[in-house]
């Protein structure tokens, strides 16, 4: 006869129902940590013995801990591909929360599936809402063809995830880092981001493959042609900073969004003040005469606060420099000419990447400060097929569009256009603050002489009396570009000696920052492209 009474027999055993919730959870147990591997270790192995991270070990590298909260672990994890191919995760970098969507390039080399666009879609949305920064890490080889009828054409489809940037832009920070290819559609994402950054000789965008290329117009290509990162970095413009591994991006990652404020209605974050590096002065760097060269970089860092500079498209159009820095711990926004390259004159990509950095600080709520050397626009039949009027005019459009503190410092020549486009007077920046050795003038001497006495300076047959003339005109005219005439003017709200230069930046951005930020009362400006 049996022990058991009539209720232990119709219902399981305790021992039975503790058993069964055991295999649950060791069945739940195994399943996270299969899907956290990403796909087969042959895979895994492949990945890293190219000189690649596998995706979590990017997350390990990027948030401050592991105590990060991840969704869609399980997705599609029963058809062997766990998470489909994407991590979304929300952690810390530097103590504020981020949301990170990154390829697992071990899951079929990190393609966009029917469930990969859902998870994507919605962690921007949940970006958004909560006024995080969203940071893609993209290691894919694009989308699934064999899944486009799932994801493709419809109203809920991969191109959600392009809206999306679109739509979030200016109000949370947004910047990709690059670590392997992102083909055909997938290359947008980069390039509708703040910012982006690649690794030499792995990070890859293009939106048709050489293959493609030579199969459509007969082009033979390599990779590294078509759409690499030193390309993209130095020619195309679409890389803002290139890395060797992918420890610097993740890294470069963190250093910009230290700059950033978490979303646009914040202050962007103050850090400890630092002097600036040991070296030459302000005073010393900037030589008299117009046609001597010197290094408008040397001069930003023993500017700021040492050790915060961080070039933007350092590569691409370098006769413009572009970055953050800080100033007594402050987040700055620098705009500069390189007298280094090409005079420091502006060309059609300089415009642009001046264009772009002005409305990334203006969205995050960054003073700017123009650092102003400027002969003016390139002029000449290349650039005006070029189309330098029109991205010229891109740049007059940011900087008259900006509402963010402005301060315009006259280092040294500032001529005709170009003086507008670097934010002056009639730019109604905050302030413009001239160095004893600024020379602003609708035009430099040897163009002016040359415009005003070509008749003249034609009619002299010898050449020798021909030079004297210029030379002495030429002379005329540089004595009357006088920094205290337009002081006497009110042109400029301040002269100061270059050495000051920095404590008057510190007390004026300490002003103008508290002022209530202006919004443009329009719908939609028409931005020259």
């Amino acid at each position: 006869m049996s022990d058991r009474t009539d209720s232990e027999v119709e219902n399981p055993s305790v021992d039975e129902a503790a058993a069964d919730a055991a295999n649950v959870h060791e069945r739940l147990s195994h399943k996270l940590a299969d899907a956290r591997l990403g796909g087969s270790e042959k895979r895994r192995e492949k990945i890293q013995a190219s000189g690649k991270l596998l995706v979590r070990q990017r997350l390990e590298l990027l948030f401050d801990d592991t105590d990060y909260v991840e969704d869609g672990l399980l997705a599609r994890y029963e058809e062997g591909l766990p998470g489909d191919a994407v991590v979304v995760a929300y952690g810390r970098i530097d103590g504020r929360k981020a949301c990170v969507i990154a390829n697992d390039y071990s899951v079929k080399a990190g393609t966009w599936g029917k469930r990969t666009f859902e998870k994507i879609t919605q962690a921007q949305k949940n970006a958004d809402d909560a006024g995080i920064p969203i940071v893609y890490l993209f290691d894919s080889a694009g989308a699934r063809i064999d899944e486009q009828f799932d994801s493709f054409a419809g109203r809920h489809a991969w191109g959600n995830i392009f809206y999306n940037q679109v739509q979030i832009s200016g109000r949370v920070p947004q910047v990709c880092a690059l670590f392997g290819p992102s083909p055909a559609g997938s290359a947008y994402v980069p390039a509708l981001c703040d910012m982006t950054i690649m690794v030499r000789e792995h990070a890859t965008a293009y939106l048709g493959s050489p293959r493609l290329a030579e199969m459509v117009t007969g082009e033979q290509v390599t990779l590294e042609e078509m759409g690499g990162a030193d390309m993209h970095c130095t020619v195309s413009g679409l890389g803002d900073v290139l890395v060797e591994d992918d420890a610097e991006g993740l890294n470069a990652i963190r250093v910009w969004l230290s700059f950033l404020p978490a979303n646009w209605e914040t202050p962007p974050p103050m850090a400890a003040p630092l002097a600036p590096r040991s070296g030459r002065t302000l005073e010393d760097i900037v030589p008299l005469k117009e046609s001597e060269v010197f290094d408008m970089e040397e001069f930003i860092e023993s500017l700021v606060d040492e050790g915060s500079w961080f070039p933007y498209k350092e590569l691409f159009a370098p006769e413009m420099l572009t970055g953050f820095a800080r100033i007594e711990g402050r987040a700055v926004g620098l705009v500069g000419n390189q007298p280094q390259h090409m005079g420091g004159t502006i060309f059609p990509n300089s415009s642009d990447k001046a264009a772009r950095f002005i409305w990334i600080c203006n969205a995050y709520n960054i003073p700017i400060v123009f650092l102003a050397d400027i002969a003016g626009y390139m002029i000449g039949t290349q650039v005006e097929r070029e189309g330098i009027i029109r991205h010229g005019a891109k740049m007059v459009s940011a900087v008259s569009d900006c509402r963010v503190p402005r301060i315009t410092v006259l280092v040294r020549k500032a001529y005709g256009g170009g003086y507008l486009a670097m934010s002056g007077a009639p730019m109604n920046p905050d302030a413009v603050i001239s160095l004893p050795t600024a020379r602003p003038a609708l035009m430099g001497p040897d163009a002016a002489v040359n415009g005003i006495y070509y008749n003249q300076i034609q009619a002299i047959e010898d050449p020798d009396e021909r030079q004297a003339f210029i030379t002495k005109k030429r002379d005329e005219y540089a004595e009357d570009i006088d920094v205290f005439k337009i002081a006497n003017e009110n042109a400029v709200e301040a002269v100061v000696p270059s050495n000051d230069l920095r404590a008057e930046l510190v007390r004026r951005l300490d002003l103008y920052s508290r002022r209530k930020m202006t919004r443009v009362e329009r719908r939609q400006a028409v931005t020259p492209v």
